[in-house]
């Protein structure tokens, strides 16, 4: 007895429902479920005497699409996707992008990162961290620096020219060291300060120059207003050696000497003293020098040095600028070692590694504000300018020298008048040097 549908025959079925048929050709029309009704009869699909199987397990499988994207052979007529997952499970299948059901049957996809989304958040991060930081240094290191000197009260200065010109000093002052600092950098004890070294640093288009002014230079007081009483004093063609202007009235009346006897309008004035000159050189982890054939030896300034190349602390820094005795040429040898110092510790300091490093940028900037003394006007793109200045003389397109001595007279270094015109007129029109100083 056949229990199929009318019209359907063993023949009809060709042996290849429920029977894992593998026919490599399928039809080509999609055949439809029938599903048996009863109990299994002889033969079939079964067996005969056979019970019928569970509900649903006398479907007849399906075969494959013509085109069986899968390839496979399984014997249910589907590929796995399909035959595993199951229709009689009830589990629903998904098709849509991102969202395919978890196991066999589903192959949804996640969706995949929107890395420019990513990139351009992380650099918005960085650069408003750059700037809430760059800000926060910026008002920082504004704070620390001393805004002591009022060039204000400088009277008849000369017409400003091209360029900036700074005033640089070196002081003894010992402010801020113990006695046990001062026994150990050699610095005496002497109660206030005076100028241990003092150079004018003009920077323009043409490269930056550095002159240094021996402080035994012979220099005219002129007229001034004291600094702290207000008092005009008349000037009266007094000749002293420039270091004693300042220990008169101070950087107020040592501007007012170097503008009266050069004719060059000082923009901005810069004093450091003997301790925060030592921090700032252990700050940035000592500078390397070459000292010259011979050594250098002053038990004065405590400077013992060997020939060769070397890296100078802090201590070993001061004493080698200070120096004098040890040199053949007294002040003028030792304002060409302060200039090549001086060079050396800007070229060491304004450098990526010590600017983008924060454990040494810091370290540097406290160790040299706290002690720097600055003119009111005085800003830190001022102070930036300066350093990168000092840098650039040891370049090419910069220029170090000592103001042009034409001789001496009772101890005191006579300037050159003719060429120290020249130089004047050329720093003023920034123009490039020709002037060569001793």
């Amino acid at each position: 007895m056949n229990d199929w549908p009318d019209a359907w025959s063993d023949d009809n079925r060709n042996n290849r429902y429920g029977r894992g048929s593998a026919n490599a050709q399928p039809e080509g029309a999609r055949v439809m479920r029938q599903v048996q009704r009863g109990q299994g009869g002889q033969g079939g699909q079964y067996g005969q005497g056979a019970s019928a199987p569970p509900y649903g397990g006398g479907v007849p499988q399906q075969q494959p699409y013509a085109d069986d994207p899968y390839g496979n052979q399984s014997g249910n007529g589907y590929g796995n996707d399909y035959g595993n997952g199951g229709y009689n499970t009830g589990q629903v299948y998904g098709g849509g992008s991102g969202g395919g059901a978890v196991g066999g049957g589903g192959r949804g996809e996640r969706s995949a990162p929107d890395w420019r989304k990513r990139i351009k958040w992380t650099a918005i991060t960085l650069v408003t961290l750059l700037v809430v930081v760059s800000v926060s240094t910026y008002f920082w290191a504004d704070s620390k620096l001393n805004r002591e000197v009022d060039l204000s009260k400088v009277i008849d200065r000369p017409d400003a020219g091209k360029g900036t010109n700074y005033l640089i000093v070196g002081s003894d002052s010992r402010a801020g060291l113990s006695a046990e600092e001062k026994k150990k950098l050699r610095t005496g004890s002497a109660e206030g300060k005076r100028t241990d070294s003092m150079m004018i640093l003009h920077t323009g288009d043409n490269g930056p120059t550095l002159v240094s002014l021996p402080r035994d230079s012979d220099v005219e007081i002129p007229s001034f207003v004291g600094s702290e009483s207000g008092k005009t004093y008349k000037g009266t063609g007094r000749h002293v050696k420039l270091n004693a202007a300042y220990a008169e009235d101070g950087p107020e009346l040592l501007v007012r000497t170097v503008e009266f006897n050069t004719g060059l309008r000082i923009d901005h004035y810069v004093e450091i003293g003997f301790a925060g000159f030592a921090n700032i050189v252990d700050a940035v982890g000592g500078v390397e020098l070459t000292i010259p054939k011979g050594g250098m030896k002053d038990t004065k300034s405590g400077a013992n040095f060997t020939a060769g190349k070397q890296t100078l602390n802090g201590e070993q820094a001061l004493a080698f600028v200070r120096t004098r005795y040890a040199l053949a040429g007294s002040d003028l040898d030792r304002t060409k070692n302060q200039q090549k110092f001086l060079a050396a510790l800007a070229s060491q300091t304004a450098t990526p590694g010590t600017v983008l490093n924060p454990f040494k940028l810091y370290p540097t900037m406290s160790a040299g504000l706290d002690t720097l003394i600055v003119d009111k006007d005085m800003g830190l793109f001022d102070l930036a300018d300066m350093f990168w200045a000092m840098k650039g003389v040891t370049g090419g397109d910069g220029k170090s020298m000592n103001m042009p001595i034409s001789g001496s007279t009772g101890g005191n270094l006579l300037w050159d008048k003719a060429k120290v015109k020249t130089l004047v007129t050329e720093l003023k029109n920034d123009d490039k040097v020709t002037v060569t100083g001793n």
